[in-house]
């Protein structure tokens, strides 16, 4: 279109009134802009064209906007004039003629003409935001750049850029055919995969409940098909290998597909099945608890990058809590993209994630955190909660107060623990223009236990992401796969069948970054780029959740050529630390005695003169100790492994105990 005279034309405004092209005489430039009401990138670009308005106006510069969706009212264009505060002329173009003459494919899209009324500059407004991606700031304000060049009596220097967002919703001109209606084979396929999100008060931009919703929208729902970016998934895995995964099937994108050329045929309406019912208050029942991020609302900025907020909360909570279901709750929808609730255990601070335990979250389409009967998470006294908050601005400023709710059960009625573990790394360092860091964590699994779902977590630079489980005798097996991470959306993989992780081996944790410039999202590709909280900071924490197995360990029997029983003792710093040990019927048991207290044993046994036994100190920090030793009649020679159980960070040191005296 660059170098074309638009020919005249004549609209009806949103307020009634006619406007046509041969009224902007006096305008020296004049920026024909194409805008939707529903599609995210249109809502934020309709603010900065009333930026670009005001600025250049006194010098002659007019900016027209256009709504050429067929799915879009006047009703509609209305509101959404009036929520941006938009005082330009704004156009309703029925059957897309104008955009059929201007070639305009999407919303939103410009073209900058002169006072001859040729195209000079047709493209994007300026490259801040992507679909799904946004900025800081622009890197280049394509459309202000070539008004101001064409003020000054210059050439544009680039006429020409890439428009993104929303297609424009034009009219259907195939006349419906074929046996593909929306009432049999294809409103089933939405309410399955997205009416969960784009319904009314979710966060999805526009609604998808019925046959009208859909028309003017299929250019756009054909490409996100092609492009894999709807449903969410990132997820390199089978179909049915995790329980929530919203893939389309090979079947449905063929459905969608033939229905869309085929001219969108509706069917019988009667025969369209009923919506699915979704819970408009509490899906967890009445919680016990309600907690609010904080007392007063947190303003959400109309545009821009909003940074991760963090809000501590106190519950005051004087004993253990056990949390037997759990719901995060969005105040307004529309702005809230995702909540984290982790737990801070007491006595930690807010910025050591190494301590934090993610508790519950909320994100389009996720569901409540709803436990067996006999399953509950354990929160200490004392601990507080962390609310983390990612907002997505719309256009217009926003207030949010979100909240939580909590559903208790007694400590008596719970025979297992979620657990909540990570496998984490905060010593990284990115290189400016690395485009392709390596960084890993891994986790040491001190018991057996089932693996139920994974979360990895990383900021803008993250690129993709990896689980790998890593047996006692060093085979690999991949529990994840996420080659395109996708900082927007903070997934939960779970799992359809949960995984034995093995008492003794490594839940592994691979991550790639990119700090190039290649990299949209990269804030700043200069830098060099370590831990911490903010998006443009980095983090590497791999998330996942475990429960006991259902059935516990097996007697161990031990077959002994020496026995052990008796007492041992060893020097630890300054201080004298204690093992009783004693072997009857074939059964090893005992204790150790520290400056922790004593602790019971588990897990012992002896094979020969082999020893080995492990031991769990709740005080001391959740350490599990793992021993493995020889023994002889009058010392045990070996190591000692030992491990946050939080954490999963180990370290193995060696060890040697002394008889104090045999038992008779």
């Amino acid at each position: 279109m660059v170098g074309r005279t638009v020919d005249n034309f004549r609209l009806r405004g949103h307020r009634g009134a006619h406007w046509s092209l041969a009224e902007a005489q006096e305008a020296k430039l004049l920026v024909v802009a194409f805008l939707g009401t529903e599609c995210p990138l249109a809502k934020l670009y309709g603010p900065r064209l009333q930026q670009l308005q005001e600025k250049f106006a006194d010098q002659g510069v007019l900016v027209v906007g256009i709504n050429s969706n067929t799915q879009d009212s006047v009703t509609e264009i209305t509101r959404y004039v009036t929520q941006h505060e938009l005082t330009f002329p704004f156009l309703k173009d029925p059957g897309n003629r104008v955009a059929d003459a201007m070639q305009a494919a999407r919303t939103p899209e410009v073209f900058l003409l002169d006072e001859k009324r040729v195209v000079r500059y047709h493209g994007r407004i300026d490259d801040q935001y992507a679909v799904g991606l946004s900025r800081n700031q622009p890197r280049r304000r394509d459309l202000e750049v070539a008004i101001g060049e064409l003020l000054a009596g210059k050439p544009v220097s680039v006429p020409e850029t890439k428009s993104v967002g929303c297609y424009i919703g034009r009219v259907n001109k195939v006349t419906p055919v074929g046996d593909v209606t929306y009432s049999h084979q294809i409103a089933p396929i939405f309410h399955r995969r997205c009416v969960s999100c784009h319904r009314d008060g979710e966060l999805a931009p526009f609604t998808l409940t019925s046959y009208d919703d859909i028309l003017g929208w299929e250019d756009t729902i054909l490409e996100v098909i092609d492009d894999n970016r709807m449903p969410p998934w990132f997820a390199n895995s089978k179909p049915g290998h995790f329980r929530n995964d919203p893939r389309l099937t090979d079947e449905e994108k063929t459905l969608l597909r033939t229905w869309i050329e085929n001219g969108m045929p509706e069917g019988d309406p009667k025969q369209t099945p009923p919506l699915p019912k979704f819970t408009s208050g509490w899906q967890i029942t009445a919680p016990d608890e309600v907690l609010y991020m904080r007392e007063a609302p947190f303003a959400v900025s109309a545009e821009g990058v909003v940074d991760y907020q963090y809000f501590v909360v106190d519950p005051k909570w004087q004993e253990d809590k056990y949390i037997c279901a759990a719901e995060a709750r969005p105040d307004n929808r529309s702005v809230v993209h995702h909540i984290i609730v982790y737990v801070l255990p007491p006595g930690e601070r807010q910025r050591d994630f190494r301590r934090r335990a993610m508790l519950v979250g909320y994100a389009p389409g996720s569901t409540p955190t709803i436990l067996q009967d006999d399953v509950a998470i354990k929160v200490a006294a004392g601990s507080k909660l962390v609310f983390e908050m990612h907002y997505t601005p719309n256009g217009s400023p926003q207030m949010d107060r979100s909240y939580a709710g909590f559903k208790f059960m007694d400590k008596k009625d719970v025979k297992k623990e979620l657990r909540g573990r990570m496998a984490i790394d905060t010593s990284f360092a990115i290189a400016p223009g690395d485009a392709n860091k390596k960084v890993k964590a891994r986790y040491r699994v001190v018991r057996d236990e089932l693996l139920l779902d994974m979360t990895p977590h990383m900021h803008l630079r993250g690129k993709a992401f990896r689980y790998e489980l890593v047996r006692p005798g060093g085979e690999r097996e991949l529990l994840l796969d996420v080659p395109k991470y996708d900082f927007n959306w903070q997934l939960s993989y779970q799992l359809s069948q949960p995984k034995l992780l093995p008492r003794g081996s490594y839940v592994e944790c691979t991550a790639w970054y990119d700090n190039s410039d290649n990299n949209f999202a990269n804030p700043d590709a200069t830098k060099r780029v370590r831990w911490g909280d903010q998006s443009w900071e980095e983090m590497m924490i791999g998330f996942f959740k475990v429960v006991a197995p259902d059935q516990a360990p097996g007697d161990l029997r031990s077959q002994a050529s020496i026995d052990p029983s008796g007492e041992w003792t060893w020097q630890r710093g300054n201080s004298t630390e204690r093992l009783k040990l004693k072997l009857a019927e074939g059964r090893l048991t005992g204790e150790l005695t520290t400056t922790a207290g004593k602790i019971p044993i588990d897990r012992a046994v002896i094979q020969g003169d082999r020893l080995k036994f492990q031991a769990t100190s709740e005080k001391s920090g959740g350490l599990v100790l793992d021993f493995d030793a020889v023994v002889t009649a009058k010392q045990i020679t070996g190591r000692v492994v030992v491990t946050v159980e939080a954490l999963g960070r180990d370290i193995t040191l060696p060890w040697k105990a002394t008889r104090e005296q045999q038992t008779p």
